[in-house]
């Protein structure tokens, strides 16, 4: 093994210590800013692993999409709507041993994939990217809106479709709120909104008293 092997060696060991106890940090941490904070850090080293694996894209789609909006969009959230988090994570501790359970079989199954690749990693083929000369990222732009261009647009339909949906689905009418129309708002007259009126100026009385002058003696 040379240094540059080792040196990534070291970086993947780091990013996934990094990674697994800022993702510890969120289901343990009671103050919800840190546990989204954690999350970030979490979205971030999982980023940079995903750069040692040659996975460029998955690595910009995570720091862009994830950190850069989701979470952000998290912790504006939490930050405005100041939920309480400890009273929703009071019953944590009787659901922690299901939870073990169903990550040691999740982990068990990982290492079970990454076994049968590892002794049938002849049968998976060159990587694409590399026997056509180009980045991870290349290649797959490249397959995606020649080859894939169908089907891509017809997830950005779907998707779409579902945001249409869900909108419509939560939209609640209430009677008593007041609304308003554009289409009446470009439509109305000014003269119908504003009257002006013409009114004849009035002469002041000439026995009134004037502002700072003295009294009048009869």
């Amino acid at each position: 093994m040379n240094d540059t092997n080792l040196f990534q060696l070291i970086c993947f060991y780091g990013f996934a210590a990094v990674t697994v106890a800022a993702a510890l940090a969120v289901i343990s941490l009671r103050n919800s800013v840190h546990a989204v904070l954690s999350l970030v850090l979490t979205f971030f080293s999982c980023a940079c692993i995903w750069l040692l694996a040659e996975a460029e894209f998955l690595a910009i789609a995570l720091i862009v999409v994830y950190v850069g909006a989701v979470m952000v969009l998290f912790l504006f959230v939490v930050m405005m709507l100041d939920i309480k988090m400890e009273q929703v994570r009071e019953g944590f501790i009787r659901y922690l041993p299901v939870g073990i359970i169903v990550a040691l079989v999740m982990l068990a199954e990982m290492l079970a994939l990454i076994g049968v690749r590892a002794m049938h990693g002849h049968m998976m083929g060159a990587d694409p990217a590399a026997a056509a000369g180009l980045s991870n990222t290349g290649w797959l732009g490249q397959a995606l809106y020649t080859q894939y261009l169908l089907p891509f647009e017809i997830a950005a339909l779907i998707l779409t479709v579902g945001v249409v949906a869900a909108v419509a689905l939560t939209l609640r009418h209430r009677g008593d709120r007041r609304r308003e129309s554009a289409s009446e708002q470009v439509r109305v007259n000014p003269r119908d909104r504003i009257r002006v009126v013409k009114m004849a100026p009035s002469r002041p009385d000439a026995t009134a008293q004037q502002p700072g002058s003295e009294e009048a003696r009869p």
